[in-house]
């Protein structure tokens, strides 16, 4: 069993962490070529990413368990820069390990993040976002009523983890009240299987796919809580459910770039380039507009990090107003570094040429080809200008 947290300080266990995760990008990376071109799911990874403890690491933090949002974003993009599938999965699992407290109670949360942690489960999940026509489309996923349960059938595309999790969260409406309820799923429950994404265009390690649900039984003791229909009526401290995600794969998005630039910038070095560096004034400047780009994404995120971390330390106090400023931040930090990420891994492949350093590209575009960035710009524009919620709600659409 590996220790849950290091011990010391808490910079200490920061720093233990840290190391531990660039331990564990080095050994991603040493095969990740080959990887990417297998597209298997990730059971090895999963066990890679388990004995150097980052599965139990990242979790919420509590008493002797967890950390904090800073080191837990900055875990998830060390991992990214190697591999961002791999990124991608610690994402998911450590925001779906917070689902306890951001749609059951306290005393709930606590226990269920203290099982998880005794039984080393990998977190993924696909809650989705309040919609605005919402309540007359057809469920994908719909309870029905039975004893003190409900039976759970449809059918949920999930992005990353789906084949090798241990633990599931989605969101699916109730056929007699209309509710929308956030339910956990093991991965083992009878009725529960999974068709995995194959050949897919990027992100091939992520372990994507879709799991299919045929009368599955969901006890109370699964069922983490009401999603309400919209983000005005929501409690404040659940409304950064979906912010945090979409904050969580800014860091793998940072990963990416730093990755691709890191990869380029070292075949620029050794030869393996178009241009000879030093000799080329085009060259150098390119490689400052691509480094200028990044550590604009990255400076953004940074302030939008730190603003998350307040919202999520304030708990139950949260402002009721707060939320929709965290998520209009969010969104402008997702537009910057989708943009930042397209760009500087599309602009590398001209700069030098090596298998493998087109993956960057692919990855960045799966990562980022669900969200429209129209969408979220007069999302923003129009939460800045009348300061609606709802228009912030939106811009995760």
């Amino acid at each position: 069993m590996v220790p849950v947290i290091p011990h010391g300080t808490a910079e200490e266990q920061r720093h233990t962490l840290l190391r531990a995760a660039r331990d564990v990008a080095d050994d991603l990376a040493a095969d990740a070529i080959a990887r990417d071109q297998a597209g298997l799911p990730p059971f090895d990874e999963k066990a890679r990413l388990s004995e150097a403890g980052l599965l139990a690491a990242l979790h919420p933090p509590g008493p002797g368990r967890g950390v904090d949002w800073l080191t837990g974003c900055a875990v998830i993009r060390a991992v990214s820069v190697a591999d961002s599938s791999i990124g991608a999965v610690l994402a998911r699992h450590y925001v779906h390990a917070w689902s306890g407290r951001f749609y059951a109670g306290h005393h709930r949360a606590s226990a269920l993040e203290e099982e998880s942690l005794r039984k080393q489960w990998l977190w993924t999940g696909a809650v989705r976002a309040p919609a605005p026509d919402e309540g007359t489309s057809v469920p994908d996923l719909t309870l029905r009523p039975r004893g003190t349960g409900y039976v759970l059938s449809g059918r949920r595309s999930v992005d990353t983890a789906v084949t090798v999790a241990d633990q599931i969260v989605a969101d699916a409406v109730c056929a007699v009240t209309g509710d929308v309820l956030v339910v956990r799923l093991p991965r083992s429950a009878r009725g529960l299987t999974v068709e995995p994404a194959r050949d897919r265009f990027g992100q091939r390690v992520a372990g994507a796919g879709e799991v299919v649900l045929d009368r599955v039984t969901v006890p109370p003791g699964q069922l983490l809580g009401r999603r309400p229909p919209d983000e005005e009526s929501a409690e404040p401290f659940t409304s950064l459910a979906e912010p945090a995600l979409r904050l969580a794969l800014c860091h793998v998005a940072l990963g990416i770039v730093e990755g691709a630039l890191t990869e380029a910038r070292d075949l620029s070095r050794g030869g393996h380039a178009h241009r000879l560096p030093g000799r080329d004034p085009d060259l150098l400047l390119t490689y400052g507009e691509l480094a200028s780009a990044a550590q604009t994404a990255t400076a953004v995120v940074h302030r939008t990090t730190g603003v998350m971390v307040r919202a999520l330390d304030s708990g139950s106090h949260l402002d009721a107003e707060e939320p929709a400023s965290v998520a209009a931040l969010v969104a402008t930090a997702e537009t910057v570094t989708s943009r930042a990420a397209l760009d500087i891994t599309t602009r590398v492949l001209e700069l030098a040429d090596a298998p493998g350093l087109e993956r960057h590209w692919r990855n960045a575009r799966v990562l980022t080809a669900h969200h429209p960035v129209t969408r979220r710009l007069r999302s923003i524009g129009e939460h800045y200008l009348n300061g609606s919620h709802r228009a912030v709600a939106a811009a995760f659409h």
